[in-house]
């Protein structure tokens, strides 16, 4: 199994609107992420489902920097 389908079967959430923006996310920019922003990635999908929905709709921010840039290209 390659990394992206890995990270892609991770992007499977609970909540409908986060998978549909996880996965547009996948199709659209992960082939150019670097090596410590897909690390960033897998970080933020540990994060529960509402945790994570809440940083995608701005609702939270979150302190670490490589995070943080993840969340700015998922909004």
């Amino acid at each position: 199994m390659s990394e992206r389908d890995r990270i892609r079967w991770r992007c499977r959430r609970g909540l409908l609107e986060l998978d549909l923006v996880l996965n547009e996310f996948l199709e659209s920019r992960f082939e150019q992420l670097t090596t410590q922003q897909k690390v960033a990635l897998t970080q933020l999908l540990d994060l529960s489902d509402n945790d994570l929905w809440d940083l995608v709709i701005g609702r939270a921010e979150i302190e670490d920097a490589g995070c943080a840039e993840i969340v700015t290209m998922l909004r």
